[in-house]
C-alpha cells in the first residue's frame, strides 16, 4: 500500500489551485513514509502535530518536532519523512506573497497559527477560500507567520562533495564515532585540512556538526514514541547519562522533558 504522505502528495498539486494559500492534512499510520525529492512553485510548511518530520533541502537537514513547522521557499528541491503514527499539515503559500523566510527554517508555530493551518486544511469546498471571512483569516495566519522564532534545528550539508560524503554516512550510520583524524584517512585529507573545512563550510567544529545530527535525529526518533535508552544507544553513546548531558547542553532541557513540552 502506498505511503499516506506520498498519496497526498503526489496526488494533489498545490500549483494548480487559483488560491494563494491552501492546506493538506495527513497521517503515516503505523508505518514512517518519505516522498521522493519534488518541487513546485508555492512554498511549503511543513507542521508536525504528531510524531516528526525530517525535511531534506538544498544545503542541508530540517527538523520538525511537533508544534513546529520547517518553511520551504518554493521553486526548492527538498524530500520529507515522517515518522511512523506522524500527524502533519501542509500548508502551501503563493510566491508572490511576501515577508516570508528566503530561506528553508525550523518555526515555532503558535496554537493560533496551528488552528488557522488546520481550518483551511479541514475546508471541504477549496473555493470556500475566496469568502470574505476565509481571506481575513488567512491574512491573519500570514501576519502570524511572518512573526514567528526561528528554531535552530537545522543540519547544514555543504556542497563540497567530501562533507556531502561524510555528511551522508553520518545520516546512514548515526553510531558512527569516528574522530576527525579517522574520517581525514578515509577522504585522502591531513586532519587539520578537513578540520578547517567543517569549519570554513558549516561554521561549525566537527564535533559540533555531528551532534546537530544527532540532535535532529533524537528529535524525530523521540517524537516517534522511541525511548531515550534505545536513541542513546543508536547515536553510539556510552551511556544514557552522557546523552541526555549532550541534549541538555544543547537544548536546555532533557529529551522527556523537552518532547514532553512541545
Amino acid at each position: 500500500m502506498p505511503a499516506p504522505l506520498y498519496q497526498a502528495t503526489t496526488s494533489f498539486d498545490p500549483d494548480a489551485l487559483p488560491y494563494p494559500v491552501t492546506a493538506l492534512r495527513d497521517n503515516a499510520r503505523e508505518e514512517s513514509r518519505e516522498l521522493p525529492f519534488h518541487r513546485h512553485d508555492k512554498g511549503q510548511l511543513v507542521v508536525s502535530l504528531q510524531g516528526g518530520v525530517m525535511c531534506q533541502a538544498e544545503g542541508g537537514m530540517w527538523m520538525v518536532p511537533p508544534r513546529c513547522g520547517v518553511w520551504i521557499p518554493g521553486d526548492m528541491l527538498h524530500s520529507n519523512h515522517i515518522t511512523a503514527n506522524g500527524h502533519v499539515y501542509l500548508l502551501f503559500v503563493d510566491p508572490a506573497i511576501s515577508g516570508l523566510p528566503e530561506h528553508c527554517c525550523t518555526l515555532s508555530l503558535t496554537p493560533l497559527v496551528i488552528e488557522l493551518i488546520r481550518h483551511i486544511a479541514h475546508l471541504e469546498d477549496p473555493s470556500d477560500l475566496n469568502l470574505p471571512h476565509e481571506k481575513q483569516l488567512i491574512a491573519v495566519l500570514l501576519e502570524e507567520l511572518r512573526r514567528m522564532q526561528v528554531e535552530q534545528l537545522h543540519l547544514p550539508i555543504p556542497e563540497h562533495p567530501v562533507l556531502q560524503r561524510i555528511a551522508h554516512a553520518l545520516i546512514r550510520h548515526p553510531d558512527n564515532r569516528s574522530t576527525v583524524a579517522q574520517w581525514a584517512e578515509q577522504v585522502a585529507m591531513s586532519e587539520r585540512t578537513l578540520a578547517r573545512l567543517v569549519q570554513r563550510e558549516t561554521l561549525m567544529s566537527f564535533g559540533r556538526w555531528r551532534q546537530q545530527l544527532h540532535i535532529l535525529i533524537a528529535l524525530q526518533r523521540l517524537a516517534a514514541g522511541v525511548s531515550v535508552q534505545r536513541v542513546s544507544d543508536a547515536l553510539g553513546y556510552e551511556s544514557v547519562s552522557a546523552f541526555i548531558t549532550m541534549f541538555r547542553k544543547a537544548l536546555g532541557k532533557p529529551p522527556g522533558r523537552y518532547i514532553a513540552e512541545q
